[in-house]
């Protein structure tokens, strides 16, 4: 056996697969360059630390569960003058994550809200924290369909343990009144413990509504949501439907000629 059979054999056995894809470059520049010993095995292992951590990396995105690649850089500041970028920033900071704190985002849809919640995330998990990204019907649809407190907690002990929740498109649609209190029970178990972001088509004045009209206990939520969170209101028209609104006229006027002749 030669000795790059060997040395490939060890690598495989100790499972460095980046360094067993690398070393024969290193090994020229090694000798191309005269490395030292510890040089060329500081960039040798230094090769093998960053793929491990693009790998981790891809798994924690993977397991956010986000259902678009999103970021702060691809969205459009200059269509929401009521937004700035420069007190965005400051939410993609390690503080955000360590201080527990919490971002509301309301505004109708096709703003960017889920853009920015994403973008957020994302940023958190390369940063090395535990993010889960779901929808509020999602959550609603799986506290529903739990078949006993049992369930209830082994589907809420991760959103309540990971670094940052985000709680994307509450208010879209009404949920199951019991709901509600099961609600309330993750944003207290996560507050001032760790960090929040919820998105919403609804004012905070109408989030009483989708919990079956307990307003006492939206209150409690957002209690703690806003103790150490900040809300912002998103404006204008739908990104999704920007020059479309000819097409959208044109819609119009046909459906009130075919009214007028029915008339």
């Amino acid at each position: 056996m030669n000795i790059t059979t060997s040395l490939e054999q060890k690598l495989t056995q100790l499972k460095l697969s980046r360094t067993r894809e690398v070393y024969a470059y290193w090994v020229k520049e090694a000798e191309t360059h005269q490395l030292g010993y510890a040089e060329f095995l500081d960039g040798l292992l230094g090769d093998e630390v960053v793929s491990r951590q693009e790998n981790q990396i891809r798994r924690q995105l993977k397991a956010a569960g986000f259902p678009f690649a999103a970021t702060l850089e691809q969205f459009d500041f200059s269509l929401h003058p009521e937004l700035k970028r420069a007190v965005m920033v400051r939410f993609f900071d390690r503080t955000f994550v360590e201080q527990a704190q919490s971002l509301i985002l309301v505004g109708a849809s096709g703003l960017g809200k889920t853009h920015l919640a994403i973008a957020l995330g994302t940023k958190m998990v390369q940063l090395g924290y535990r993010v889960r990204f779901m929808t509020a019907q999602q959550l609603a649809n799986q506290i529903v369909a739990a078949s006993d407190r049992e369930a209830i907690d082994d589907l809420l002990r991760p959103l309540i343990r990971c670094d940052l929740l985000i709680l994307d498109e509450f208010g879209y649609l009404t949920v199951d009144p019991q709901v509600g209190p099961i609600l309330y029970e993750l944003v207290a178990a996560r507050y001032e413990r760790r960090a929040t972001v919820i998105t919403s088509n609804k004012s905070l004045s109408q989030w009483g509504e989708m919990v079956g009209g307990d307003t006492a206990l939206m209150m409690a939520v957002l209690d703690r949501l806003l103790h150490h969170g900040e809300v912002f209101y998103l404006r204008g028209t739908s990104h999704r439907m920007r020059g479309k609104e000819a097409l959208l006229m044109a819609k119009d006027q046909a459906d009130l000629m075919a009214d007028s002749r029915v008339g």
